[in-house]
């Protein structure tokens, strides 16, 4: 990927309006979906109603034909975690998935997914991951903003690891990256560890209503942007 092409987030948005949102995703090097608690789009009401996402449809719009965009799920770790069955964490994902993936014309797919608590986890959530992510052409990705065995994460099968930086550092884990494209979820530059070809930059996590105001959007995707523009000076 091309170095200019790394900032992104992780999903979650204050806003209430979904041209506003989908506008703000397309200022990143790399558009996301925007998820939107205040419209429904929190992740363990969406997945009730696989698909139902309020900006999807002015999304697919909105990317058609770009090079590199977004897209995220809720992990089917973090369902089992919620109270679903091993199978319907499983056929949740894969149809929400399936209906994000419809009609969304892109050159590369990044899909992530949304795994917050998996150090919580006392299952093979691994097992999971990959037929899942075999189903769909797509990079892999898995997000997670908690403490967990990140020995686990290098040794898994996906392609990009997304994690808190501001909190953790990789760097000193044995079995650190074993090949893994890393997306540095930061607050400052001093967080950004090892920047490599093809590293992404997020927020730590998402922008959920409960903390976040629209005008921290536009402060956060700045600080981004000097991010990693001293990471290419």
């Amino acid at each position: 990927m091309n170095k200019s092409k790394k900032i992104t987030q992780i999903g979650s948005l204050p806003y209430d309006d979904v041209d506003q949102a989908v506008e703000y995703s397309l200022q990143h090097d790399i558009p996301f979906l925007p998820e939107l608690p205040l419209l429904g789009d929190a992740m363990m009401d969406y997945i009730k109603h696989p698909g139902n996402m309020s900006c999807l449809d002015a999304f697919k719009t909105k990317v058609a034909g770009l090079d590199t965009v977004k897209i995220q799920c809720v992990g089917p770790a973090t369902l089992i975690l919620g109270g679903y069955d091993q199978d319907a964490a499983f056929s949740r994902a894969y149809e929400h998935i399936n209906a994000l993936l419809d009609g969304l014309d892109a050159g590369n797919i990044i899909l992530f997914l949304d795994e917050p608590a998996l150090g919580h986890a006392g299952f093979d959530y691994r097992q999971l991951w990959s037929p899942l992510f075999e189903c769909f052409n797509v990079t892999s990705g898995v997000h997670t903003c908690g403490n967990m065995n990140w020995d686990e994460m290098f040794a898994s099968d996906i392609d990009i690891i997304s994690f808190d930086a501001s909190k953790y550092d990789l760097t000193k884990y044995p079995g650190y990256r074993n090949g893994k494209r890393i997306a540095w979820g930061v607050e400052t530059i001093e967080n950004v560890k090892d920047f490599q070809e093809g590293d992404l930059l997020t927020l730590p996590c998402g922008m959920g209503p409960k903390f976040y105001s629209i005008e921290d959007c536009e402060k956060n995707l700045s600080s981004l942007k000097t991010i990693s523009n001293s990471l290419t000076s």
